[in-house]
């Protein structure tokens, strides 16, 4: 049946053209799927981010605290040593 022959080279031609379009598919919704899950990651990436700067914020808060501390400590501590030096050079100790 020569009318079939060709009918069945159609079909074949058909059915790969489908597997070609399915693959396709295939291969966009597999992207799709990969870029869906790079957003959620940058997403995440920028919480983390902006917590880690939260934190850098508040260490580095504490840190000008502390040092600021520290030199009035150090003031404290050089007035206590100069008053004790002017009162035992007033009572002869030094």
């Amino acid at each position: 049946m020569p009318g079939g022959s060709v009918l069945d080279d159609a079909l074949r031609r058909m059915e790969a053209v489908l597997g070609r379009v399915e693959s396709a598919v295939d291969q966009r919704l597999d992207h799709a799927d990969r870029v869906s899950d790079l957003e959620s990651e940058l997403h995440r990436v920028g919480n983390d981010r902006s917590r880690l700067a939260q934190s850098l914020d508040a260490a580095e808060a504490r840190s000008g605290r502390i040092a600021d501390a520290n030199q009035e400590v150090s003031r404290r501590l050089v007035d206590a040593m100069e008053s004790i030096r002017e009162v035992l050079n007033r009572n002869g100790g030094g």
